[in-house]
């Protein structure tokens, strides 16, 4: 494993959380389950309009199948030991206070990013793994899932139990690693943006 270290002083949980493709296909409980979509439904958003939802399937239940199916083939090959699939979506429009029309919602992804976050991190929390995917079919997926137009794909999401490495595939095992982060002078400038951040 490589060796993440923050650059300044952080609560160690967010250097320590990765994105593993290893599994064990232990399953997790509903209430595992709900306690991560609880730390996600307090993320901050614009008007506290809260545009993020989560469909999700757990490991054996009936729409289990349909979840992993809608996942690119590359995909499916590991998080089929998941112990839970997650699609993240966000609505696109909101009705502002004091208004009574719906209205185009800006920063509907942004938003919905800080609550994956939320959720990402309390999944480390509690000793559970997530990885984030975009590889998935999101026609289908639409379809599948009933999903009204006003609402965009985001990102699927497996959970779990960490494995060992030696589970995966050989072409995957060597990717089975923390990546690193750049340098926070290429991620932040103050003032003007400039060269060193492009």
């Amino acid at each position: 494993m490589s060796t993440r270290q923050p650059e300044h002083p952080i609560n160690p949980l967010f250097a320590e959380r990765w994105s593993p493709r290893a599994f064990s296909g232990e399953p997790i409980t509903r209430q595992q389950l709900d306690s991560l979509l609880e730390a996600a439904r307090w993320a901050p958003s614009a008007y506290n309009a809260q545009p993020w939802r989560f469909l999700y399937a757990l490991r054996g239940s009936a729409e289990w199948d349909t979840f992993l199916d809608l996942l690119l083939p590359f995909n499916q090959r590991w998080a089929a030991n998941a112990s839970a699939l997650l699609f993240v979506l966000s609505k696109r429009s909101f009705v502002a206070p004091g208004k009574e029309q719906q209205a185009p919602f800006p920063s509907h992804a942004f938003d919905t990013g800080a609550a994956w976050a939320n959720l990402a991190h309390q999944a480390a929390h509690d000793g559970l793994v997530s990885h984030a995917m975009g590889g998935f079919d999101g026609a289908r997926a639409r379809v599948a899932l009933e999903v009204p137009e006003d609402y965009e794909f985001q990102a699927a999401v497996a959970i779990g139990h960490l494995a060992s490495p030696d589970t995966l595939p050989e072409d995957l095992r060597k990717r089975e690693q923390p990546s690193l982060r750049e340098p926070l002078r290429k991620l932040a400038a103050e003032g003007r943006f400039n060269s060193d951040i492009l």
